[in-house]
């Protein structure tokens, strides 16, 4: 599902899984926000997972990339 060219530090597989998002929020270029996006739209499990991951961050106001991706997630979930 993910082929993006982004290798996820200290992981050994390429899906969605709670740290990969988090590696992608965090470290991704525009093309793996982009696939992440893609993966949001076609997939309500990975919307979920998205929000789980943000929400650890969102104390943090300065954390924008994790307040950026809970409130795209949040919209599209409505």
């Amino acid at each position: 599902m993910y082929n993006s060219n982004m290798l996820h530090r200290h992981l050994t597989h390429q899906n969605f899984s709670l740290a990969a998002i988090d590696n992608v929020i965090s470290r991704g270029k525009r093309l793996d926000w982009a696939e992440l996006r893609d993966a949001v739209l076609k997939d309500p499990r990975i919307m979920k997972k998205v929000l789980q991951v943000c929400r650890a961050h969102t104390s943090d106001p300065y954390a924008q990339r994790y307040h950026f991706w809970k409130i795209y997630v949040e919209r599209q979930l409505t």
